[in-house]
Formats: structure tokens, C-alpha cells, sequence
């Protein structure tokens, strides 16, 4: 994940580096969550306009704290997580939102215990 704070000053500059990026843009208010660690299938990147997000990175344990002006670049697979008590974003999504899969959120790959042999 690529996290800049001061990265932006308007909605408007939010959209015109989604669109200049090929991505398909929508702004959107988040009701407050506490997620489990999750994973998107699609690129995506977040520009929070009001409010506080933290994100987790759950491979290395990093974790954001994103306010207005924050930029956040994820590649799908970035398993991670969020919290907070609600804000408003323009998200830039790779794929085209009427194409997303569902669930949106992936649950982390089940891990399968090995032997204490090794197999």
C-alpha cells in the first residue's frame, strides 16, 4: 500500500488523477466499521475528503492513520484492514463497479495445517 498524506486539496483533483489513471471514480460515505483483515480482486485507490480512516497493512503490521488529503494506493491481494467511525472518500476503482465480484471484502486464504512431517 502507497499512503501520502497532503496529497490532494479538492474532490475535483481526486477525480481527475482516478480518471487519468483509467480508473472509474465514485464518491462515497462510509458508516462506521471495525473490519476483520480482508483483500480486494480489483486496484483501487482512496482519497478521503472528510473524517479519519486507519488501515492496517495485516502482512507487516503498518498501520495508517488517513485524513482528509490522504491519498491510499492498493494493488489487489493487499490483505489488510480498516476502522473507523465513518467518513466520506472518491474511490477509483480498476474495474468497472457494476463488474466488482461479490463479496467486495475477501476473507484471508485458508492456510492448511501441515504434518509435523512436513506434508
Amino acid at each position: 500500500m502507497d499512503v501520502r498524506s497532503d496529497h490532494f486539496a479538492t474532490e475535483a483533483e481526486a477525480r481527475a488523477e482516478i480518471e487519468a489513471a483509467g480508473y472509474f471514480a465514485l464518491t462515497a460515505a462510509f458508516e462506521p466499521a471495525k473490519t476483520e483483515d480482508h483483500w480486494h480482486d480489483f486496484d483501487s485507490m482512496l482519497f478521503v475528503l472528510e473524517g479519519e480512516l486507519t488501515v492496517t497493512d495485516a502482512t507487516t503490521g503498518e498501520r495508517c492513520v488517513c485524513g482528509p488529503g490522504t491519498r491510499i494506493l492498493a494493488k489487489a491481494g493487499v490483505l489488510h484492514r480498516e476502522e473507523h467511525t465513518g467518513y466520506e472518500a472518491v474511490v477509483g476503482l480498476s474495474v468497472e463497479p457494476a463488474k466488482l465480484t461479490q463479496p467486495i471484502d475477501k476473507p484471508p486464504p485458508v492456510r492448511l495445517a501441515t504434518r509435523g512431517d512436513g506434508r
